[in-house]
């Protein structure tokens, strides 16, 4: 594998040879083609189901918390417990935008394709701050499948050759059907953050001046 098609950190061009197996598996063979999460949920054995499917089953007041007060604290849940045919269940939040929730999707199939167990929801203890604590949380799993997903959407090598190009990460984003935070992100870990800035000049095209 060419070294210069993948990060220069150790840690990411771990991620990065994982995603290209996610994309190779995915039938991608040109970098800079877009990859659809939905279509490769299939493979990953998960049940995307819409909201709308769901509600049936939620109270008023859940529905009115998860859409609305609550509807910045999560992104999607896939249950633990898998359906007769061997699927799991996932449902995303609705009140995201499509590019949002390919990332968060993404991140579920990466779950699946490493071999992750599901966090594991029981109340444990109080935090720092007294809220209860509900899920077993693991950091490493959880930066694993969310950076695994990221570059699965967004290669390093396609990456690299749009920032060249003078692209914006909004530019990045709309071509590869992500939201542009993604996209900065995967700038900054993927050590190019400095080229970006020096390209774009003195900031008047930099996404986050005009959000």
């Amino acid at each position: 594998m060419d070294l210069a098609n993948l990060p220069p950190t150790r840690k990411g061009r771990n991620y990065e040879i994982h995603a290209i197996g996610l994309r190779e598996f995915a039938g991608l063979r040109k970098d800079d083609e877009k990859l659809n999460p939905f279509e490769l949920a299939y493979y990953a054995k998960l049940l995307v189901a819409s909201f709308e499917q769901i509600e049936p089953f939620l109270t008023q007041e859940t529905k009115a918390h998860l859409l609305g007060t609550g509807k910045d604290k999560w992104s999607g849940g896939a249950c633990s417990q898998a359906l007769p045919d061997g699927r799991k269940l996932i449902v995303l939040n609705p009140t995201h935008t499509k590019n949002r929730q390919n990332a968060t999707l993404m991140e579920e199939i990466s779950h699946v394709f490493l071999g992750h167990k599901p966090s594991r929801l029981a109340i444990k203890k109080k935090n720092k701050d007294g809220e209860i604590i509900a899920r077993d949380y693991n950091a490493i799993v959880e930066e694993q499948a969310y950076s695994i997903g990221a570059a699965a959407l967004v290669p390093y090598s396609a990456l690299k050759r749009f920032v060249e190009m003078g692209k914006t990460s909004r530019e990045i984003a709309e071509h590869f059907e992500v939201s542009y935070q993604l996209v900065e992100y995967r700038i900054k870990v993927s050590r190019l953050w400095k080229t970006y800035l020096s390209i774009q000049g003195d900031g008047n095209r930099f996404s986050n001046k005009s959000a």
